[in-house]
């Protein structure tokens, strides 16, 4: 069949010869596009008529490169063979062009993801295997994997193609040149491939266009290898990077990429929708309502339609035993089946004398030779497997007709090739339910099988211990004389068993009665009008479906001659069966379009194909709609060798009603087939629209013919009770008929609701006492009562009501351009449910050799054309590299093995594009802010509903009587004099090392002698006045200890700063230089390791080291004590200043003053009841907060022993902080998360041994987690489950918190009640209100409390925006007041005004006197039944994020930690998450664990379970190596640098992932 463009010109017969081999090659996949391209144009370059140039009209910027690609379209895309015709009709391939064409108008600016560069490597040519010939890659398998058969089509003939154009176009297009651009819309369609080629719009001021980016920057810097391990942590930048914030731009590609992306979502969605249901709480999601102007059915009930009589022929046998009888000895030598060799040779002639004899050696070695004479293994009704190839259906003949002579079940099943087929397992589950025991196989197929090396076959996954059992006669002895089968009429037992793959992968068997067998092949013969002695050409799979029936049995009841086509013969010579059609003059042939197709695609070499034999030819996929493209094509093209339109047979069946209806052959041919153009949009709705074919989106069916002979047939809705279909409706075919299977084996649930169906009419009264059969099949029977099959309920998606077939949308992809993307066909489409509604996914095998802006425009323009045509929008749309989908026995794609590696992550993508913001549709409404109420209704509303203030505080400082002598003084500086005078030799500090010895230990008069050496040294060398600024950078230790004293001595303030990185200087010593600016140190204080250091070489790249302030080394100390000991004059100055950076990536310093420090001391030490005689250990680091004040100065107040562990010694030793607690029996411990999570990771499996060296956690009564974020339930939970058998009391565990503004305001103590934890609703929380829900509910957040209140501390909860006090079941900003609040913010810059109400707020109503500190931490109180050491009932604080994290997104406050937590979850690989919001996009950055195959397999799974649990859709998903999120020393994730990152393009990533 030649291109329409050559059909204008001669070509020489050589050169139309050659190009038939080309088009061969390339559809086999041979060559590449490219390849086909070059050669093509060579061979007729010569030949071309020079197309008018059209072209100059057309303006400046939309002129097209002319690359290869485009120049093709001047011949119309090439002839029928020429690409993948699965699925295609022309009219749909041109219906999705002029869809494209239409959406090139609005042309989608959506950025492209960005990929590492040895992600993109990977997909190379050399990285692929050659697609795999033994599992035939072909696709033999339907697109749902069942091997129902791929439909496929073909490009019909030149005066169809013709046809096809003027339909469309209602224009006389001239054929001789497709560049009519003046006949209206036709250009537009032939041109789409231009226009998709055209890369940049000259237009700047549009958003900037993905393919522009596309070049440049897809692919990444390639990273050394090997430098992965050692890699230092990523460089944020410096704190001028770090304001970027949210209105300050930076200029980026990854900025200016969302940025395109924020323009693609301001576009319009899909209409809103208007009424919701309550999905158990406020936020309510919305719910698909009804059109009212969507079409509904308003034909009248439709009746039942019933096929012919089955007439009762004199001669039929009783039973398929008897005919094989009858046939076996009165013609021996008739042919039964003749079976091919792979090069087309006859290789064997089955008689039915050796079927008949060796089909009673099988019956009489199954029932005589297995087991011993008393214990036989199989008897008369057991199952026995059938294992063949496909390549041997006499063994499988023999076999399956000595089963039934023997009278045991036949259970057929594929040849299990490996022990993890996909599938296989479930094939397993189906022989261990039917009992199998015995597996029937042929010689060759046994020696095939995986063996163990000891020669055994192992047990395959899932299998039932099976004995193999060889049917070749040579194995067999003869039957003795006197044994002979019992041969009797069909009764109601099992004849055989057919399994069945569902949609959800799992595999049933149907059976099916002797009766309903003999019956089945009598109205096959009496529909098909087969005769004795008829050949027939079988290409069918002949252990299941059509090919069995027409090819095993009922050819066996009329004596037929079975030529039978292998699968592999198929491969090699697609034109295989067409010859045998020939050769043997056969009348009948059964194929599936695929067979239709291939034969189109290699006929062009047959000379003498003469096709005037066959009066039927059955094709067994009649079911799919798509298969009248093939049809429609196949007729064409051999009309003009003798085929006759009236001899195509389409036929459909399923595996529980056989065979629902075929086409008769008729002999008439004027009378041309029935066919539908159905509306595709009515479709959706399950009504039947008859289109014109003007329409775009239109679906056009061929008849199956009638009702078999025999059997009723009605349609019912496919769901709810079986109510009968209108005539213009879509429904479920049901079959009542003697000739179906009878029940699922050993499944009477699923058998009552598919095989023991009541139809029932309008009224409710059911239509026939007689039970209908469901056939799985969705049509609709139309005028003289011809069959409709527009799709299979297996393939059906409701996707917001509206009802899509999976083969359609395949149909519509892959007709999108370039049509030899996919490979081979391979694609599979299917449904999976994310919040409350089906996603469509698409997953597509790509060409080896496309690149990546191929492959996303490819996927840009599927979107597109399946928006177009099916008004649906793709969830994902993911692309595999050749050859990687789990296929079934046939080659088909297997379905449902598909979505679940899908679903567990771990299909491993080289393309994702996912669309959440186009299909989902039904996300709750936005919360609107409410005007706020005014605060006397507050009061009234919370005094009516019985509410309470939320306030709270701790014990009274006042009330409690203590012997404390500390309280003497009002300054540290004073106690530790005090202390050196009355107990000079008690130890206060002892310093661990990494091996858990004592490396360093301070008594009281030692720390005294030391700090005035210091004082002198401060005073002399650095000539420092009263009220100076020191800062001290010391690792954490002793030195640290005495410094700080040392400075309040002098009269100095004090600022410990943590050391730079000896390895990581360049990201770690900015930071000390600007904390050593901004606190306006006039001195440094250090060791004379880090002296060198902080001028060093490598301290010079990363500063000025010229602008260090005097920098004093205290290894070598002065000898003599200063004249007098600075004290200060008032308690209220300043006593040291604390700098810490917040998790927002804020440097903050904050003034700690005398009295503060005191009070702070006392509470502490009231709290945990701290005395000289107690020890503490501690493991934080002393910077800043609760752990410089426990670290420094606890031990001076209190006079308790504090044993120090740097918490850097754990990385070498991760069970030293453990095993000092117990070596030094210690009641309390303080720790920080990172510690804990060290321990947890670090220690998991060494218990046992830790327990053997003795280590013992029962003396432990506290263990206090130092954090300032919401208490981390899950890593306390099992650190507290760890080391419980190592006598760790669970109740020990707990956490403190602390904040800028105040450094602890709830510590356990050791008095308290135990830490309690709540339930709430996350829901709730996102409208800042809390709701207690049990334990386990949906949606449930487990929330701990953080500590007890401290001693003269009182807490309030106020509304952030108003600053009105909230009641109990509010969330709102807690606010503290206590002696031991900061004083105020300390920084250069002046701006303390912004942030001054953070010291001194006060409520807006209510007591508006007391003077309140803002912690910007949102919580709430809950009052507790647990009673308080002062028998008051207890308040709980519950911390639940910080207000600066918090994220508003659709009117709801989100916390980040809520969505990380989800996202850990979904996949195994995942080890850390953070996520930020940039100009409204959700931005999830995710650290993987494996390899960066994994790193596509994230992004839906990221997408999926943050709409489900969270309601919000992700607009980028970024996935990093491990170690690139951010984390500050107290184990806090830094977002906003993580955020600046980002923004910077620092971060390096794997993949970034825009969602649409």
């Amino acid at each position: 069949m030649a291109d329409r463009s050559l059909e204008g010109m001669a070509l020489p017969l050589e050169v139309r010869a050659r190009l038939a081999e080309l088009e061969l090659e390339l559809s086999e996949g041979d060559i590449t596009q490219k390849g086909y391209e070059k050669k093509r144009s060579k061979l007729i370059g010569a030949y071309l008529p020079q197309p008018p140039r059209v072209d100059q009209a057309l303006p400046q910027e939309r002129r097209p490169p002319v690359t290869p690609s485009s120049a093709s379209r001047y011949h119309r895309r090439r002839s029928s063979g020429s690409r993948d015709e699965r699925y295609r009709s022309d009219v749909h391939t041109e219906a999705v062009q002029a869809a494209l064409a239409k959406h090139k108008e609005r042309k989608m600016a959506v950025p492209m993801p960005s990929k590492r560069r040895s992600l993109v490597v990977q997909t190379s040519m050399d990285a692929y295997t050659p697609p795999d010939t033994s599992s035939g890659s072909e696709d033999e398998g339907s697109v749902q994997g069942d091997s129902q058969g791929t439909p496929t089509s073909s490009q019909g003939s030149i005066n169809m193609e013709h046809w096809i154009s003027q339909a469309i176009h209602g224009s006389t297009t001239s054929t001789t040149s497709s560049s009519s651009t003046q006949s209206g819309g036709s250009g537009a369609a032939h041109r789409l491939a231009d226009v998709m080629a055209q890369t940049h719009i000259e237009n700047h001021s549009a958003p900037p266009d993905v393919t522009t980016y596309t070049s440049e920057h897809s692919i990444q810097v390639e990273r050394p290898q090997g430098s992965t391990g050692s890699r230092t942590a990523p460089k944020y930048g410096n704190a001028e990077l770090m304001e970027t914030g949210d209105g300050v731009p930076v200029s980026s590609r990854v900025s200016a990429k969302i940025q395109q992306l924020v323009n693609t979502l301001k576009r319009p969605k899909r209409p809103p929708l208007r009424e919701f249901f309550v999905d158990d709480f406020e936020e309510l999601l919305e719910v698909q309502q009804p059109d009212p102007n969507q079409p509904k059915p308003e034909g009248a009930q439709m009746l039942a339609m019933r096929g012919e009589q089955l007439g009762v022929v004199t001669n039929w046998p009783p039973s398929l035993e008897a005919a094989l009888q009858r046939w076996g000895t009165i013609s021996p030598k008739a042919p039964c089946l003749t079976t091919m060799d792979t090069n087309g040779k006859p290789l064997y002639i089955l008689t039915y004398g050796k079927l008949w004899t060796r089909s009673m050696k099988v019956a009489y070695s199954i029932l005589h030779k297995l087991g011993t004479k008393q214990e036989p293994m199989v008897r008369p009704g057991d199952r026995v497997a059938l294992v063949f190839p496909n390549n041997d259906p006499a063994a499988f003949m023999v076999a399956f007709y000595g089963c039934l002579l023997a009278e045991v079940v036949p259970v057929p099943i594929e040849v299990p090739l490996t022990r993890k087929d996909a599938g296989s397992q479930q094939i397993g589950f189906l022989l261990g339910s039917c009992g199998v025991t015995v597996a029937l196989t042929s010689d060759a197929c046994h020696k095939g099988l995986p063996k163990s090396p000891t020669g055994e076959i192992p047990q395959f996954k899932g299998w039932p211990k099976l004995l193999w059992f060889v049917t070749e006669s040579k194995h067999l002895s003869k039957p003795p004389r006197d044994w002979f089968p019992h041969i009797k009429d069909a009764n109601n037992d099992t004849a055989y068993i057919e399994y069945k793959t569902c949609k959800d992968g799992s595999v049933l068997g149907v059976t099916v009665t002797r009766t309903a067998l003999l019956t089945h092949c009598q109205a096959l013969t009496q529909a098909c009008g087969y005769t004795e002695a008829e050949t027939i050409v079988n290409v069918l799979d002949f252990k299941k479906d059509v090919g069995l029936w027409h090819g095993i049995l009922t050819s066996v009841m009329n004596m037929m001659h079975v030529i039978s086509i292998p699968y592999s013969l198929m491969k090699v010579n697609p034109l295989s069966w067409i010859q045998k059609v020939c050769q043997y003059k056969a009348k009948v042939a059964c194929v599936k379009s695929r067979d239709m197709h291939w034969a189109l695609v290699a006929h062009r070499d047959q000379r003498d194909i003469n096709l005037s034999s066959l009066r039927m030819l059955i094709v067994a996929d009649g079911a799919n709609p798509w298969s009248i493209s093939s049809c429609d094509a196949f007729l064409n093209v051999f009309q003009s060798k003798g085929l006759r339109q009236e001899v195509i047979c389409p036929c459909a069946s399923s595996p529980e009603a056989l065979t629902v209806a075929i086409r008769r052959p008729t002999d008439d041919s004027n009378q041309p087939p029935g066919r539908g153009v159905l509306s595709m949009h009515g479709l959706t709705y399950g009504v039947i629209r008859v289109d014109s074919e003007e329409k775009l989106s239109v679906l056009t069916v061929q008849d199956v013919g009638l009702v078999m002979p025999g059997a009723i047939m009605c349609s019912v809705k496919p769901d709810g009770i079986p109510q009968l279909c209108r005539t213009d409706e879509i429904g479920e075919l049901c079959v009542c008929a003697v000739a179906t299977g009878t029940s699922y084996y050993g499944l009477s649930g699923m058998t009552k609701n598919t095989f023991e169906v009541f139809p029932m009419t309008s009224s409710g009264a059911p239509i026939s006492e007689y039970p209908f059969i469901r056939t799985g099949l969705l049509g609709f029977v139309g005028p003289g009562g011809l069959v409709f099959v527009v799709g299979k309920m297996d393939g059906l998606m409701v996707v917001s009501g509206r009802r899509h077939n999976a083969d359609d949308i395949v149909a519509t992809a892959l007709a999108v351009e370039p049509m030899k993307f996919v490979y081979r066909g391979r694609i599979a489409v299917f449904s999976v449910t994310v919040l409350h509604d089906e996603r469509i996914v698409i997953v597509a095998e790509q060409r080896p050799d496309s690149t990546e802006e191929d492959s996303f425009q490819w996927m840009s323009r599927v979107l597109q054309a399946i928006d177009s045509i099916h008004q649906v929008g793709v969830y994902c749309l993911a692309l595999v590299p050749a050859n990687t989908l789990p296929k079934t026995p046939l080659g088909g794609i297997h379905l449902s093995e598909t979505k679940q590696l899908f679903l567990e992550g771990s299909l491993h993508p080289c393309n994702v594009l996912m669309c959440p913001h186009t299909c989902v549709t039904n996300l709750p409404k936005p919360r609107q802010k409410q005007p706020e109420i005014g605060p006397a209704s507050v009061m009234v509303g919370n005094l009516v509903s019985g509410k309470r203030i939320a306030q709270a505080s701790g014990r009274d400082l006042g009330q409690i009587e203590d012997n404390d002598q500390a309280r003497k003084f009002l300054f540290l500086s004073e106690v530790l004099q005090w202390r050196a005078q009355t107990t000079p030799d008690h130890v206060l500090y002892t310093l661990l090392n990494c091996r858990g010895a004592i490396a360093n230990s301070l008594t009281c008069v030692q720390l005294h002698k030391r700090a005035e050496k210091i004082a002198v040294m401060l005073m002399e060398r650095g000539h420092l006045q009263d009220g100076d600024h020191v800062a001290l950078v010391y690792p954490p230790g002793i030195d640290l200890i005495a410094a700080f004293y040392g400075c309040l001595y002098a009269g100095c303030v004090p600022i410990t700063v943590r050391p730079p990185h000896p390895q990581n200087i360049a990201t770690t010593l900015p930071t000390v230089k600007m904390i050593v600016e901004v606190s306006r140190s006039a001195c440094l204080m250090t060791t004379q390791l880090i002296c060198k250091l902080l001028r060093s070489r490598e301290a010079a790249a990363a500063v000025d080291v010229r602008t260090w302030p005097l920098i004093l080394d205290t290894d070598d100390l002065p000898k003599k004590r200063p004249a007098q000991i600075c004290k200060p004059c008032n308690p209220d100055t300043l006593a040291y200043l604390d700098f810490s950076v917040s998790t927002t990536g804020m440097l903050a310093g904050v003034k700690m003053s005398h009295a503060a420090t005191s009070a702070f001391c006392r509470s502490i030490k009231l709290q945990c009841e701290l005395y000289p005689s107690r020890e503490v250990a501690i493991c934080l680091d002393p910077y800043c907060g609760l752990g410089f004040v426990l670290w420094c100065l606890c031990s001076v107040y209190s006079g308790h022993q504090s044993i120090l562990i740097p918490p850097s010694e754990l990385e070498t030793n991760p069970a030293l902080w453990l095993l000092a607690v117990s070596q030094y029996k210690v009641r309390d411990t303080f720790c920080s998360y990172s510690v804990m999570e060290l321990c947890t990771k670090g220690l998991g499996s060494q218990t046992e041994s830790l327990k053997a060296r003795g280590l013992d956690l029962s003396r432990v009564r506290t263990c206090v987690v130092v954090a300032e974020e919401r208490p981390r339930i899950a890593l306390t939970q099992s650190f507290s489950k760890l080391f419980k058998d190592l006598g760790l009391h669970p109740r020990a565990v707990s956490t403190s918190f602390g904040c800028r503004v105040n450094l602890a305001i709830c510590l356990q103590g050791t008095s308290g009640p135990d830490p309690t934890t709540v339930y709430v609703d996350m829901r709730a929380l996102r409208h800042d209100r809390v709701r207690l829900v049990e334990r386990g509910s949906p949606h449930s957040l487990p929330l701990m409390e953080s500590g007890k209140i401290l001693p003269g501390v009182r807490i309030i909860i106020a509304n952030p925006e108003t600053k009105g006090p909230l009641g109990d079941s509010h969330l709102g900003e807690i606010w503290v007041h206590s002696a031991h609040n900061a004083s105020g913010y300390f920084t250069i810059y002046g701006d303390e005004s912004l942030q001054s109400d953070h010291f001194n707020s006060r409520l807006s109503f209510g007591d508006t006197q007391t003077i309140w500190a803002r912690t910007g931490y949102l919580g709430f109180l809950r009052r507790t039944e647990l009673t308080d050491a002062n028998g008051e009932r207890h308040d709980a604080l519950y911390v639940v994020g910080a207000l600066d994290e918090a994220m508003e997104l659709r009117g709801m406050r989100y916390h980040p930690i809520d969505i990380e937590t989800s996202v850990i979850r979904a996949h195994k690989s995942v080890t850390e998450c953070a996520v930020f919001t940039w100009t409204n996009l959700l931005v999830v950055v995710v650290e993987l664990d494996g390899s960066e195959q994994e790193a596509l397999d994230l992004v839906p799974l990221v997408t999926n379970v943050v709409l489900e649990e969270h309601y919000l859709i992700v607009g980028v998903v970024v996935v990093v190596d491990i170690g690139v999120i951010p984390i500050n020393s107290r184990g806090e994730k830094q977002r906003m640098h993580l955020r600046d990152g980002f923004l910077a393009d620092q971060l390096d990533p794997i993949y970034v992932a825009y969602n649409m």
